[in-house]
């Protein structure tokens, strides 16, 4: 039973090599440090641009729907509906204001990543930043796909039942579907190596699986009836956003985890790759013919032509010993 209980922790722990002495609550942390800076520029420049593209009335009422579901024991809606409306009220200048700070969610992944894997990296910071950007420019059309599933699983979600389970079952599978190219990004581009593609969109997409549940998790932690002030001496703002710092720690664990994982699978993708090549024998030579008669056939000695005869007679013989050569 040892035995086995060992060989399953040795194939758990596998995936997660490279962070083995590794201090992953402080990775994660730091990471959260830059997230808390920079969460709240990138979702209203990711409201700002779907605004300017679906156009604000619609953001608005495809978001309502959401708003009104959502429970409000600690304030969740109330939350939500003053990001959007100062998202979808930002002028060219503010969001100007806000790419920078937006930019630095790159730099701490960036970081957390070249110090798991290969530190000691010129630039990690602006690296970071640069790589973050495409992500900046594609949030409008992936916050645009999720504003449209949002009406449908709210609806579900109030109507109570089975129905209130098959939005929660939409809205899994749609957040998954928003968030499997983001990780797929980080993965291979944001962070440094270039995993292989194969282990990059299974873990990554896992991952991203994973992330969705842990989302919808924090959900349903807004609907529990909790006075977060108390630790804080009534202060309930405060209290708010130190849960919230503590869901998006937990956040960055696993994602941490989805990175070392990928970066495994990619290390043993690549090693059965040379290990398939090193293996390769060179095809072996044809073998011999049989005729009909089930003989082999050998080749042909060639006879002796008119030119060669001479040669050969021409040759002198082996000399023999002499009397006086033989040993007496």
């Amino acid at each position: 039973m040892r035995r086995w209980l060992a060989r399953v922790r040795k194939v758990v722990a596998a995936p997660f090599r490279l962070l083995a002495g590794r201090d992953v609550a402080l990775h994660a942390a730091a990471v959260t440090f830059y997230a808390g800076i920079a969460v709240v520029p990138v979702a209203l420049l990711a409201i700002w641009i779907t605004g300017l593209i679906a156009g604000a009335d619609r953001v608005r009422r495809l978001t309502g729907h959401t708003i009104a579901a959502l429970p409000d024991a600690i304030g969740a809606p109330r939350a939500l509906q003053l990001l959007i409306d100062a998202g979808l009220g930002l002028t060219p200048m503010l969001a100007l204001a806000s790419l920078l700070p937006a930019t630095l969610y790159g730099e701490g992944l960036r970081r957390a990543f070249v110090s798991l894997r290969d530190p000691g990296e010129q630039l990690v910071g602006w690296r970071g930043r640069v790589l973050w950007l495409p992500l900046l420019a594609a949030a409008p059309a992936l916050l645009l796909a999720l504003f449209l599933a949002l009406p449908v699983t709210s609806g579900l979600w109030v109507r109570g039942g089975w129905y209130a389970v098959g939005g929660v079952v939409l809205s899994f599978f749609a957040a998954w579907l928003v968030l499997t190219p983001v990780v797929l990004w980080v993965y291979r581009y944001l962070a440094p190596g270039r995993p292989e593609w194969l282990a990059t969109v299974l873990v990554g997409s896992f991952t991203a699986a994973n992330l969705s549940g842990f989302l919808h998790g924090f959900v349903l932690f807004c609907a529990l009836p909790l006075d977060l002030g108390v630790p804080f001496g009534g202060f309930t703002e405060i209290g708010g956003v130190i849960a919230v710092g503590l869901w998006l720690y937990l956040f960055h664990v696993i994602v941490l985890a989805g990175y070392a994982a990928t970066q495994s699978a990619s290390t043993f993708q690549r090693a059965k790759r040379v290990q398939a090549l090193e293996g390769e024998e060179p095809e072996p030579d044809r073998a011999p013919r049989r005729s009909r008669t089930g003989r082999r056939t050998v080749p042909a000695v060639p006879e002796p032509t008119s030119s060669s005869a001479p040669a050969a007679a021409s040759s002198p013989a082996p000399a023999v010993p002499g009397p006086a050569s033989r040993p007496r």
